[in-house]
């Protein structure tokens, strides 16, 4: 039987990543497929579904708080590099389960996931090689140039650190226009569009920026294509799944279990 395929919503602070942890979910069950959602973000203050594995069981950030003399900032970069110390009491529960995904709603500020060393050992934990990164890019930055320039290079930033395969997704697309859709898809499509779109915004350092930073991450092969995504809708939820089976399997469906 298959092994279970890690999939971790990464992505900024209100792009939506507890909400589609929650719709994809229940669109995996829709076709028959079975999850357990982790959530590893322990300032959560609610949540749009019920976790199997809850950090918050074992980091709380009051008691941080109290612990450690820290204001809210502190107390949660404390608690994001608590995660590591608990990899092996999440290692523990999941092995009672079998499943076909384990959906990892990260933490609500990217930093905290991405860049913390913490957050680099529990991908590691958990068998990178059937894992990836669907990384949330949130539809009002990526409306404008520069936005969707500056969400490309934080997801290669994520991949870099991560280093697992990522999937770039709009989340929220149902609050864009057909035109603004349209009009991503083409930057999403083509560098050449992308360049021309910078250009044609107000001239400036910003601008100068974007158009080297595009450059280098055209060079290395890195950023660029989205998907588009709504868990109001539920429309793009094929597309994480067929992401995630071509990077488990080669784009084989998977046995149900």
């Amino acid at each position: 039987m298959e092994e279970s395929f890690n999939i971790y919503f990464v992505g900024t602070a209100g792009c939506g990543k507890s909400t589609m942890t929650a719709a994809f979910s229940e669109w995996l069950q829709s076709q028959g497929y079975d999850s357990v959602l982790v959530n590893l973000d322990p300032g959560a203050e609610t949540l749009p579904y019920d976790p199997e594995i809850d950090i918050r069981d074992w980091i709380k950030l009051g008691d941080i708080m109290r612990e450690y003399k820290l204001g809210p900032n502190g107390a949660q970069i404390a608690a994001a590099d608590l995660l590591a110390v608990n990899t092996p009491k999440i290692s523990e529960i999941l092995a009672e389960f079998e499943t076909d995904f384990v959906l990892f709603d990260t933490p609500g500020q990217l930093e905290l996931f991405a860049f913390r060393n913490s957050s680099k050992k529990i991908v590691e934990a958990f068998d990178p090689e059937e894992s990836m990164i669907c990384f949330l890019v949130d539809p009002m930055l990526a409306r404008n140039p520069n936005g969707f320039v500056t969400s490309m290079v934080l997801s290669a930033i994520t991949n870099l650190r991560l280093e697992v395969p990522i999937f770039n997704v709009i989340s929220k697309a149902d609050i864009l226009t057909e035109d603004e859709i349209e009009k991503i898809g083409n930057w999403s499509d083509s560098n050449e569009v992308l360049f021309n779109a910078l250009m044609d915004e107000v001239s400036g350092a910003q601008n100068q920026m974007s158009i080297e930073v595009l450059k280098a991450l055209e060079t290395v092969g890195v950023g660029g294509g989205v998907q588009f995504a709504s868990s109001e809708t539920m429309s793009g939820m094929e597309d994480i799944y067929t992401m995630a089976q071509e990077i488990s399997s080669g784009g084989t469906d998977r046995e149900h279990r």
